[in-house]
C-alpha cells in the first residue's frame, strides 16, 4: 500500500439527467504502483475515458463521483476542491488526450501552449517557460525544436502532434501519466516509436502511467498489469505475462481470441456475439452474461464479486467460486433460464 502511487476505491461515476441518475462507473477498484504502467482495456463506452476523466477531476457538467474515493500518495482527490485540482492537474497529474488535433489550441503556437502550462505550474519567466518548452520539444524527438516551437498545430503531421502533447504533459515533471489511446490513427511505425518514447521517459522520469487502450498489442508492449473492464465493471485484474498466458474472464478470452495471428490461417476472426447492455437497462446480475457462452441462471440475478485466483490475477466471474460445479450442474433444470438463455 505505501508503494501506491493511486489508488482507486469501489468507484461508482454516473451522470443526471431529467429522469434521474445513471451509473456508468460501477465499484471500480484498482490501484498503481510507483513507476508502473498499469493498462486498461475494453470496448468503446465501457468505461475506461470516464475512469480517467474521474482522476483528473475533468467529468463532464452532469457527471458526478456518487461513492468511493480516489487516494493519490495518500490524499483524496474526490474531496479536493477545483482550485486544489487545478494545482495538481498538470503538475502531479498529467493526461495526454485522444485525439491531439482537436486538444491543441490552432489559434495558437504549440511552443506558447507548452509554456503557458510551465508557467502556471512552475512559476517561472516567459523566457525561462519557452526555453524548456525548446528542452521538452528536444526530449522527445521533435527535429529542430527551436524553430518548431513556433508553428502551429496544422503545420504538423500527426505523430509530431502527439509528441507535442506528451511534451506538454511532461513539461512539469508528473509523478502520473494518464495516456487516452495515445496511438490511434498513427501508422505502426510512429506508434512503435511513440510507444518507446513513453517507457523511455517513463524510466527517466520514475513516473506511474495509466494507459487507456483497445490495443492489445500495445498492452503487451507496455504494461505491467491489466485492467479489463466491461460495461462499467472491472471483470479481470492481473499481470500482463498471466493476462496472455491464462486469460480468466469469458470477456478477456474473447478479446484475446479474437487478435489475427500471423501464424494460423484463418477464414474468419472468432467475435463476441451480442451488445453492450444499455446503462439505464444494466441486468441485475453479471453484466456480461447475455454474451457469455458459459452463463448459468445465478449469473442472470448475482453479481459476482472481484475474486483474487492467484497471486498475479484477480476476475469477476462465477466460475471460479467454490459453488460453480453446483451453479452450472443446475443450468439447464430450470424452465425460467432456458427461455432467458434462448433469448441471448
Amino acid at each position: 500500500m505505501e508503494n501506491n502511487q493511486l489508488v482507486v476505491k469501489n468507484l461508482h461515476v454516473g451522470f443526471k439527467h431529467k429522469k434521474g441518475f445513471t451509473t456508468i462507473l460501477n465499484g471500480v477498484d484498482f490501484s498503481v504502483r510507483k513507476g508502473e504502467t498499469l493498462c486498461i482495456v475494453g470496448e468503446s463506452g465501457c468505461g475506461k475515458s470516464l475512469t480517467s476523466l474521474s482522476i483528473m477531476g475533468l467529468l463532464p457538467k452532469m457527471g458526478q463521483v456518487s461513492e468511493g474515493e480516489i487516494l493519490f500518495d495518500g490524499q483524496s482527490l474526490t474531496e479536493k476542491t477545483k482550485t486544489e485540482m487545478s494545482k495538481i492537474r498538470g503538475n502531479d497529474i498529467s493526461m495526454i488526450f485522444q485525439e491531439p488535433m482537436t486538444s491543441l489550441n490552432p489559434v495558437h503556437r504549440v511552443g506558447k501552449q507548452i509554456a503557458e502550462a510551465i508557467k502556471l505550474h512552475q512559476k517561472v519567466s516567459k523566457k525561462e517557460a519557452l526555453n524548456k518548452a525548446v528542452e521538452m520539444l528536444r526530449l522527445v524527438g521533435i527535429p529542430s525544436p527551436e524553430e518548431r516551437v513556433y508553428s502551429y498545430p496544422h503545420e504538423l503531421s500527426g505523430g509530431m502532434r502527439q509528441r507535442i502533447m506528451i511534451a506538454m504533459a511532461l513539461s512539469c515533471n508528473p509523478k502520473l501519466l494518464i495516456a487516452d489511446e495515445p496511438t490511434t490513427a498513427l501508422d505502426v511505425t510512429i506508434q512503435a516509436q511513440i510507444l518507446e518514447l513513453m517507457n523511455s521517459l517513463k524510466q527517466e522520469f520514475n513516473m506511474s502511467i495509466i494507459m487507456i487502450t483497445h490495443d492489445l498489442g500495445v498492452v503487451n508492449e507496455v504494461a505491467d498489469k491489466v485492467i479489463v473492464m466491461y460495461a462499467g465493471k472491472v471483470v479481470e485484474y492481473s499481470s500482463v505475462k498471466s493476462l496472455f498466458k491464462e486469460p480468466l474472464h469469458p470477456y478477456t478470452k474473447g478479446l484475446i481470441e479474437s487478435i489475427p495471428k500471423l501464424d494460423v490461417e484463418q477464414k474468419e476472426l472468432p467475435i463476441i456475439e451480442g451488445s453492450v447492455p444499455n446503462p439505464n437497462e444494466m441486468p441485475k446480475g453479471c453484466r456480461f452474461a447475455t454474451r457469455c457462452p458459459n452463463a448459468v441462471k445465478d449469473c442472470f440475478s448475482k453479481l459476482p464479486p472481484l475474486i483474487s485466483v492467484n497471486d498475479n490475477q484477480e476476475v469477476s466471474c462465477w466460475m471460479y467460486t467454490e459453488n460453480w460445479n453446483h451453479m452450472s450442474g443446475e443450468r439447464w433444470r430450470d424452465e425460467e433460464y432456458r427461455e432467458v438463455a434462448a433469448t441471448r
